[in-house]
């Protein structure tokens, strides 16, 4: 048998055995000669160190087991689980046949619940028709006409109890502008067109102003924030009634 095993002492009638790691010394690790010319107690043999077959926890599966060792497993071995549907894995997946022959700390599979998702104010919510709503369970949320959803529109049950995001509907807003040229989205649009129903939460609109001294426009940024729009204080409304002004959307930018 090979022994797997290093002689790091050797002083006469004497020697002392280290083992080779992923081993076990069987036996004493030192031994000495006698005077019958015999070692006592006898020379030890190396093992290999082995992990029986892991217990597999409850609501868990072995998603990944080769031993290696007939039925048991070798040092440093692997073996990675899985919980059942609907059941949330607490701690590592992955457990490990250890120097002391055993493995490493198991997972559990707990059952989690979610509360029902709430309602965002102004929209809408659809969840699986079950009296529970357990982990990975999903709900999707929608906002009623003129509004906007912040935040996904799909939501999931996380092992912590909660919703991974519970999104709210937000308000378009009214724009106090009637009529006037400016940039969406880098193209040059009429806003009494474009957003004659408001425009909605997020969206950015760039409006022309003069400067009067070099006779040139420049763009100011505004974004519709809830409901709620700030007009550029630069921006002047062009009126058709005074035909020889120029407006703004049409200098020569700055």
């Amino acid at each position: 048998m090979e022994l797997y095993a290093t002689r790091v002492l050797n002083i006469p009638r004497t020697s002392v055995l280290l083992v080779t790691l992923g081993f076990f010394l069987n036996g004493t690790s030192s031994s000495k000669c006698t005077e019958e010319g015999k070692w006592s107690p006898d020379i030890p043999a190396c093992a290999r160190i082995t992990c029986p077959p892991p217990p597999v926890p409850k609501f868990a599966l072995l998603k990944d087991y080769r031993p290696s060792a007939g039925n048991n497993s070798l040092y440093q071995d692997t073996v990675v689980f899985k919980c059942l549907p609907h059941f949330a894995m607490i701690g590592n997946d992955t457990v490990m046949c250890t120097e002391q022959g055993n493995w490493t700390r198991l997972p559990e599979c707990l059952e989690v619940k979610c509360p029902f998702p709430p309602r965002p104010e102004n929209g809408y919510v659809n969840y699986p028709a079950k009296p529970v709503l357990l982990y990975k369970d999903k709900a999707t949320f929608g906002c009623h006409e003129t509004y906007k959803l912040d935040g996904p529109e799909e939501a999931e049950c996380t092992k912590t109890g909660t919703w991974s995001f519970l999104p709210t509907c937000r308000e378009s807003c009214k724009l106090p502008v009637k009529k006037a040229t400016v940039l969406y989205q880098g193209m040059r649009v009429k806003i009494q067109e474009q957003f004659k129903n408001g425009m909605m939460h997020g969206d950015k609109i760039h409006f022309y102003c003069k400067n009067k001294e070099k006779k040139c426009s420049y763009t100011v940024e505004a974004h519709c924030r809830d409901g709620t729009i700030e007009i550029p204080s630069c921006f002047k409304e062009h009126s058709s009634l005074a035909f020889w002004k120029t407006d703004a959307s049409e200098l020569t930018p700055c």
